[in-house]
């Protein structure tokens, strides 16, 4: 405690005693006991104080707002307002600029697969 041994502590006890006389050396004693006590109480009550507002702040930290989820394709309005009308109005234009191309059939991954494994059943049959 502050690097005082023992001899230090009786040389000030004994100037003390000197400066002070021995009537009033343990009502002195008794304050200085009493304020070191107090001191040590509000310290503790200090550090309690500040842990339990970084507890506070911790927990309030660590619980996420709520938020409302939305899953992925769902429409952000319920209808949108083409929906709600009375009298819709035909979204197609009746005289397309543009000659639409025509059709035309080609074999997707699932056709040939099927046209792949047929050749190879009727190869085995041979």
């Amino acid at each position: 405690m502050f690097g005082i041994g023992f001899p230090e502590l009786l040389m000030i006890m004994a100037i003390a005693l000197i400066v002070l006389g021995p009537k009033r050396l343990p009502d002195i004693a008794k304050a200085l006991g009493r304020g070191l006590s107090e001191f040590k109480r509000a310290s503790d009550e200090l550090k309690q104080t500040f842990e339990a507002e970084v507890r506070s702040h911790d927990t309030d930290q660590q619980t996420p707002p709520p938020v409302k989820l939305t899953p992925p394709g769902a429409m952000q309005s319920p209808y949108p307002d083409e929906a709600n009308a009375d009298d819709p109005e035909p979204s197609i234009d009746p005289e397309p600029s543009v000659d639409p191309e025509p059709i035309v059939d080609e074999p997707t991954v699932e056709t040939a697969t099927v046209e792949t494994a047929k050749k190879s059943e009727a190869s085995r049959n041979e």
